[in-house]
């Protein structure tokens, strides 16, 4: 009498507790770059680093790389565990494979050989927006347990200049001496705090104009694109006049007689 075979059994199914983001047929249209820009006077690298963390407010680093790809800035984009979800949440439009697309290098928050990592590899500094009060207590106390804390650790003993986009509100005396140890070191703080002179025609101008004041003290120059996303109209009362942030006729043109 033949022996019966016994086949192997059949693989356990394991359920993966973790969601992707949603998937849309349209998106976004793509902004486009422009090859004629004229250089960054201020960059010397024309390269900069942009993370997005789990911190409401993830219109301000799509903008902020939209704009960064029309002005033909090189961005290395990382985006944290809790980003993704926010993202998903707020904007999910914009989803992760579009992002990548605007963004010269991206990166895994846990790559932490990756060579933004290092102070050797150049470049002229790094956007953390939005910025969460946990990403903001990492920088402070050098807890560089992921590529973001740590590539901004890596900025702050390079020289290099920081921008953290802090979104929280109320703030607690944590969270306040957090940010002025890290202002002590030059670190900017810059909270999106919205300015009203500029007239604002919706929430669009209103991100737009908070992106464009950050980029400026980073040293970007936002040339002709306006507060609205769009290349600036010089001639029309409103426009960016060249310089991208203010109305033509300047920030209190609304207090002349």
């Amino acid at each position: 009498m033949r022996p019966r075979l016994s086949l192997p059994p059949l693989p356990l199914r394991l359920h993966h507790h973790h969601h992707t983001l949603r998937t849309y047929t349209t998106q976004p249209p793509k902004p486009p770059s422009h090859p004629s820009t004229p250089p960054q006077p201020n960059l010397r690298h024309n390269r900069l680093i942009l993370a997005l963390t789990g911190a409401t407010g993830s219109i301000y680093g799509i903008r902020t790389l939209t704009t960064l790809h029309q002005l033909n800035i090189q961005t290395h984009l990382i985006l944290s565990k809790w980003a993704l979800p926010t993202l998903r949440y707020e904007a999910p439009q914009y989803t992760l494979p579009y992002l990548n697309s605007l963004a010269t290098r991206t990166y895994s928050p846990r790559d932490l050989a990756a060579p933004i990592s290092s102070g050797s590899y150049p470049v002229d500094g790094m956007i953390i927006a939005p910025c969460s009060m946990k990403t903001l207590a990492a920088i402070r106390m050098g807890y560089g347990e992921d590529l973001i804390s740590r590539a901004a650790d890596v900025c702050i003993k390079e020289g290099r200049k920081l921008v953290l986009m802090v979104r929280e509100t109320p703030l607690s005396v944590i969270h306040l001496e957090n940010m002025a140890a890290l202002a002590r070191l030059g670190v900017v703080i810059f909270p999106p705090v919205p300015g009203f002179y500029t007239r604002p025609k919706g929430i669009d101008e209103v991100v737009g104009h908070s992106v464009a004041r950050m980029l400026d003290v980073m040293g970007v120059n936002v040339g002709d694109i306006g507060v609205d996303g769009r290349e600036g109209d010089g001639d029309k009362e409103g426009g960016s006049g060249g310089g991208g942030v203010m109305p033509a006729e300047g920030r209190w043109v609304g207090w002349r007689k």
